[in-house]
């Protein structure tokens, strides 16, 4: 919901506590030595002003105008969850610890599809209320700028409703699919990729099911009929990339490339079926390595869902896939390693560097699509140059449908994934392709490198992006990724005179698409 904001709003800081604060006009020096005297307008004869209604804030993305909150930054979370079964609400406690970046005399958290029980301001009961999809908390004395504090919220989360994101049922519990803006579905926070923070887990369900968690074990703890299971991230993460999972789970443990600990997590009865898919994880690391340097994080692995999402999601440490991936593919298995390494991929695009507003998404799925596109021409697949033709023939047609890569059109109200389209993924990927063709491979390879070494665990953007390539190119950039990314029509391409791109697609005879679907993940 739109509102507008006064002067006053942006001259005390975002999220001081009303758009516009009642300000009262000074008398005129003539008034002002009337006798006898006026009442203040501030005594006690008279009851101040009202403090706005509670309202939902943003911090202003193109896309979800509502996400996020000004006027602090979250350093870690600590999320407790009691599990009943998928059909019932989980118990929940969330603990945000956090520095406040200006005045704040309430504080906005992203909210929903919970009840909240109560709320406590560093140990001290809060007021509350609902505005949107925001909770707003009201401490019992404002916060100063560059103060930490910790709110302690008391909620449920609960999987059952709409299927728009948060907890995904399976057949036997729960897991995660928080992509796009679906975080606050499960826990209070600040959902908005820009706001990093490390992440702790404590989640407490029946001995004879499993829970695992993104970052590494941390202990576990029998309590008679149920066990408490305890994850830590050593790295910060963004809401949209949390994942839990409870079911009946076998975890599978090996090591990666240089010992790193990788753990896969599968549907017990297909823990067999499934190992022949799993185990080709160490080298996916390895070739990726190969390009773009070491693996970020302290963990990876693969967790194999029985349910149907109609896609995968690169979750931070924890990659989720559709058991039909693996199950019914029909002996594709460089599809299927292709969209393996998307994922992979993804830890360093996407979640080790993590896109500051979700219209610099395209940095994420471009260069996950591009690795993939790679992978899948060493591997048997299609031939990436064959590949980029394809998509440069369609790439109007995606850029007129889903807009520029880099100034996609927002989605449909309700469907948050509404904005993974096409342009993004292989239309994406064709500018890494053109800016290839432009820089050189060395210089290309390079960037790529100085990219996710610069940004490590940090979020950035596509200006970033830019400046980075013409300082590895030796050369301003600006204008020819200017004209790739924000151009309505696609520039030609660099060393392909001839490619022609097309107004609308043609149904294709013979052989199957070299274009996979694109998809969330």
């Amino acid at each position: 919901m739109a509102r507008a904001r006064c002067p006053a709003w942006r001259s005390t800081g975002a999220g001081s506590g009303s758009p516009c604060r009642s300000h009262t006009p000074a008398a005129p020096a003539a008034a002002a030595r009337s006798w006898p005297p006026r009442p203040s307008p501030f005594s006690r004869s008279r009851p101040p002003p009202h403090p706005a209604p509670p309202a939902p804030l943003g911090i202003g993305d193109r896309l979800f105008p509502h996400l996020g909150n000004p006027g602090y930054d979250v350093l870690a979370y600590d999320i407790a969850l009691d599990y009943h079964g998928p059909s019932r609400p989980l118990d929940a406690v969330t603990t945000v610890a956090a520095r406040t970046t200006g005045h704040l005399r309430r504080i906005n958290l992203d909210f929903t599809h919970g009840t909240v029980r109560s709320v406590l301001v560093d140990g001290v009961r809060a007021g509350y209320a609902t505005a949107g999809e925001d909770l707003v908390v009201t401490p019992r004395a404002a916060l100063p700028a560059h103060r930490r504090f910790a709110i302690t919220v008391r909620h449920t989360s609960d999987p059952r409703g709409p299927a728009r994101g948060g907890w995904v049922r399976t057949r036997d519990g729960l897991v995660m699919a928080n992509q796009a803006n679906a975080a606050h579905r499960v826990f209070p926070g600040n959902d908005h990729p820009s706001d990093k923070a490390l992440f702790t887990f404590r989640v407490t369900a029946p001995k004879d099911l499993t829970v695992v968690a993104g970052g590494l074990p941390a202990g576990r703890t029998r309590h008679g009929s149920r066990t408490t299971w305890h994850y830590r991230a050593r790295h910060p993460m963004a809401t949209e990339l949390v994942q839990i999972a409870i079911g009946r789970l076998a975890v599978v443990r090996r090591s990666g490339p240089g010992g790193l600990p990788l753990r896969d997590a599968v549907p017990v009865a297909d823990r067999a079926r499934l190992e022949a898919w799993t185990a080709r994880t160490p080298r996916q690391i390895s070739w990726m390595e190969r390009q773009v340097g070491r693996y970020p994080f302290e963990t990876y692995g693969v967790l194999v869902a029985d349910a149907t999402t109609g896609f995968e999601l690169e979750t931070q440490t924890l990659s989720l896939f559709e058991r039909e991936l693996f199950t019914g593919v029909g002996g594709l298995a460089w599809y299927v390693e292709s969209i393996m390494v998307h994922e992979l991929a993804h830890q360093w695009f996407g979640n080790s560097v993590t896109p500051r507003r979700w219209s610099d998404l395209w940095l994420s799925e471009a260069h996950a699509t591009w690795y993939e596109a790679r992978y899948a021409d060493e591997h048997g697949g299609a031939r990436l140059t064959e590949r980029m033709r394809q998509a440069y023939l369609l790439s109007d047609i995606w850029r007129r449908e889903g807009g520029p890569p880099a100034d996609p059109r927002p989605a449909d109200p309700g469907d948050q994934i509404g904005i993974f389209r096409p342009v993004l993924y292989e239309g994406g990927a064709l500018v890494l392709y053109a800016l290839r063709q432009e820089m050189g491979p060395a210089a290309f390879q390079r960037l790529q490198r100085a990219w996710v070494r610069r940004h490590r665990d940090g979020v950035a953007g596509t200006d970033d992006f830019v400046r980075l390539a013409s300082r590895t190119a030796g050369r301003d950039l600006t204008g020819f990724l200017g004209r790739w990314l924000h151009g309505r029509t696609t520039p030609p391409m660099p060393g392909h005179p001839r490619w022609r791109t097309v107004e609308r697609e043609e149904p294709r005879k013979g052989a199957p698409a070299a274009l996979p679907a694109a998809k969330p993940g």
